[in-house]
């Protein structure tokens, strides 16, 4: 009994650890892009990651037929190109591939199976105080605690994913998950599913699910933007960002919807009703990403993938719908989005917000006070991230130098003195 008390005192043991440098949470492209620019610049610093890997939610939270939404010169990281063989729209595989060569150049070596408890600021003493409880295979092997001048928040707008409560869900016998457990379907061929989400995502897990010869049925509760990922061969992204450069938003968005309704077609007559305002205003007020058509559409004209309404109620083998219609179904699949975990573990109330995302939005949502910094958070993708973990990363290590200075002055003026005296 002794030797168990004395074993579990020393795995609970709470070791302090002053870092010189900043704290970065989260090991994916984000926490990659700052730690990378604070290398090059000589900055110290420590990076945690709960996972076992970097990026764990491109690689253990994606599905198989995952590539890039966007073209890959709009999706790197700062100061590294993605391979010039690779295609415009890399595979999640490529761009997992990616990251590693990205980790492996900036010599990144993330501390894994590090979980954030806790992080607050002790005014006290001017640091933060980062708790953290280490772990292996699920065991809880201690608990440490890491005192720094700076704390990077990196772990992104979707670390946990999103399940509304339905009535019925507990009464349901089908399979029921989320679209970031999804990663094939061929384990649904000849089943009724119903994809609750009609995002990137819903549209991508719908069209799998027809190619694996599956009956998807996707609903759709609300009016959303379907743009070609291409407009006449050029990205329609890239486009759009262009023309923003010479004209206001509002212009673009006219474009757009125009060019996409002359390339695919009143979408309206299918069950996908657009929003009044335009898919670039639209993402700014409500922060939904307009889909970038991959081959859904298709298949929705085709009436493989079957639109329906909000559902009502789930019953044990089937679902209910808002407009009476009862169906079949066989799994769900919630394609419903992610949130993000800061206000789990971070004990702060003025920089983010109850939801836990900064209260200031891009682009200055990106530096709080008291040291405290945000790196994807912008709702605009890995672009946003890598501007955001450039602007970290050099305000970083400008005061880290200048700190770094004063110390240094500071020591040279002690060990003068002390000089001084001993000739006394």
């Amino acid at each position: 009994m002794v030797y168990n008390l004395e074993y579990n005192r020393q795995i609970f043991a709470r070791r302090c650890t002053l870092v010189t440098g900043p704290v970065i949470v989260g090991a994916g492209p984000s926490g990659l892009a700052v730690a990378a620019g604070l290398k090059q610049q000589g900055v110290p610093f420590i990076i945690l990651e709960q996972a076992d890997c970097i990026a764990s939610l491109w690689k253990n939270r994606t599905y198989d037929r995952l590539k890039l939404h966007l073209p890959k010169q709009f999706c790197q990281l700062p100061s590294f190109p993605f391979p010039k063989h690779y295609p415009e729209y890399p595979t999640k595989f490529q761009f997992l591939e990616y990251l590693e060569s990205y980790a492996k150049k900036f010599e990144i070596n993330p501390r894994f199976n590090e979980s954030v408890q806790s992080a607050m600021y002790d005014e006290t003493c001017g640091m933060w105080r980062v708790r953290v409880v280490a772990t292996n295979g699920g065991a809880v092997m201690s608990v440490m605690n890491y005192i720094c001048r700076w704390l990077v928040v990196a772990t992104g707008e979707n670390a946990e994913k999103i399940v509304p409560d339905i009535e019925g869900l507990r009464e349901f016998r089908g399979s029921v998950m989320h679209a970031c457990d999804y990663k094939s379907g061929k384990d649904f061929e000849g089943k009724n599913v119903l994809v609750v989400g009609c995002g990137n995502s819903g549209m991508e897990v719908s069209y799998d699910l027809c190619l694996h010869k599956a009956n998807p049925s996707m609903v759709v509760r609300s009016s959303v933007h379907v743009l070609p990922r291409n407009i006449f061969g050029a990205s329609t992204y890239g486009l759009a960002a262009n023309m923003l450069k010479w004209m206001p938003i509002w212009m673009v968005d006219t474009i757009l919807v125009a060019l996409s309704r002359l390339i695919l077609g009143n979408i309206e007559k299918y069950g996908l009703e657009r929003p009044l305002i335009g898919p670039l205003q639209y993402k700014n007020t409500e922060g939904k990403t307009p889909v970038l058509d991959t081959g859904a559409l298709q298949k929705i004209r085709s009436g493989e993938i079957k639109i329906v309404p909000g559902i009502k109620k789930l019953f044990r083998r089937g679902v209910e719908f808002v407009d009476g219609e009862i169906l079949d179904i066989d799994a769900v699949i919630f394609a419903t989005g992610y949130c993000s975990n800061v206000p789990s573990w971070l004990k702060e109330n003025e920089f983010f917000s109850r939801e836990g995302t900064p209260v200031t939005k891009y682009p200055n949502g990106w530096k709080g006070k008291d040291g405290l910094y945000a790196v994807g958070f912008t709702n605009r993708g890995l672009a946003g991230a890598s501007f955001d973990a450039t602007r970290v990363s050099q305000d970083i290590g400008k005061l880290w130098k200048e700190e770094t200075k004063k110390m240094k002055h500071s020591s040279v003026v002690m060990a003068g003195h002390r000089r001084c005296k001993s000739h006394v």
